[in-house]
């Protein structure tokens, strides 16, 4: 079987990011097509699996454990699992990157 959605069908209400499950589609991994303005980020959470964040465009900071790590296009990031963490877009113009969760759903706890 196949499934092909897209971006524009996954965005989350009111912005520009989508959210992919993948058990939604037949697979095992799930992701955030992050697309964020400069200071914005999620609240500090953690997910009872790893997390991979594929930076395409734009610099973020990481922080993971209380300590900030930057990152720009170009890098990935791995954040252990049940690791707290969260991030900020701490450039001048759009962050777009892919987050994803080795998870076929997308499993959060908020701190």
């Amino acid at each position: 079987m196949i499934s092909i959605t897209t971006r524009a069908d996954k965005r989350l209400e009111g912005s520009q990011t989508a959210r992919f499950v993948g058990g939604e589609h037949g697979a095992d991994v799930s992701f955030f097509w992050v697309d964020l303005a400069p200071g914005r980020g999620p609240d500090p959470h953690w997910h009872p699996y790893s997390e991979t964040w594929v930076v395409l465009r734009g610099d973020v900071m990481v922080t993971a454990d209380g300590r900030e790590h930057r990152a720009a296009a170009g890098d990935i990031v791995t954040v252990e699992a049940r690791t707290i963490h969260s991030f900020t877009n701490c450039g001048g113009g759009q962050l777009e990157m892919v987050c994803i969760h080795a998870s076929s759903e997308i499993i959060q706890t908020f701190v």
